[in-house]
């Protein structure tokens, strides 16, 4: 069967470490060609050699002409875009109580704002071409209220929502938008012992294929389930 990520063009944020990381060497073993952005200039050049070539853009997707910067840079070397992962983002605990607003205004920045700059950016370009797959990265926390977590998860539910209205805009334009929530993933968010309580982490590569699929498939929502990994689970579908 083709595979339908053969040759198209995807941009990865975040790309650096983690669930970005695994998605773009994902994407790159699925014959397609990952565009990889991060503010770690040295880490996604050294990511673009070791899949064959390729494009590293250094970007902090808080500066919107930086993100316009990357998309344009994407689309000189390539011709399109066809793809787009949401995936740059912080995490953060903090009681209610503990809260600076200048901290919670950067957190809302980088994991809300800046997503919705990358659409923007590069919505265009697909609608040039007729169709594009856009994918956000939310949060499995956003389902789990608990006590010490407040700014992170409030900020992933803004994606939730964002996720669900950009659907619907685009819905006629042939261009879909998805939502994946990863549950505790291995990244450089959690530290060895400071997982939750009863919480199995899943390996970023896990994650990765997950989101290969929501760029596939275009479903709206992907729900990771809590628990062990499931073999089966990332293709399902």
């Amino acid at each position: 069967m083709e595979n339908p990520l053969t040759g198209h063009v995807v941009i990865v944020t975040g790309a650096s470490s983690g669930i970005g990381e695994a998605t773009a060497r994902c994407l790159h073993e699925a014959g397609a060609r990952p565009v990889l952005a991060a503010r770690r200039a040295d880490r996604i050049e050294t990511l673009g050699d070791e899949l064959g070539g390729a494009l590293a853009v250094p970007t902090d997707v808080t500066v919107p002409e930086q993100v316009h910067a990357l998309v344009q840079a994407t689309v000189d070397t390539y011709g399109r875009v066809d793809g787009l992962v949401n995936n740059a983002g912080a995490g953060a605990f903090h009681r209610l109580d503990a809260i600076t607003p200048a901290a919670f205004l950067d957190l809302l920045n980088l994991n809300v704002v800046s997503t919705v700059t990358a659409i923007q950016a590069v919505l265009p370009h697909m609608r040039a071409a007729g169709h594009g797959r856009i994918v956000n990265i939310s949060s499995g926390a956003t389902q789990m209220p608990m006590a010490g977590n407040a700014i992170y998860p409030a900020a992933k539910t803004a994606v939730n929502w964002l996720s669900q209205v950009g659907r619907l805009e685009l819905a006629d334009e042939n261009i879909q938008l998805s939502v994946v929530l990863p549950s505790v993933t291995r990244t450089e968010f959690y530290e060895d012992g400071e997982l939750p309580s009863g919480m199995v982490a899943h390996s970023p590569e896990y994650v990765g294929r997950v989101i290969l699929r929501a760029l596939r498939t275009g479903e709206e929502r992907i729900d990771i389930p809590h628990g062990p990994e499931q073999p089966d689970f990332p293709a399902h579908r």
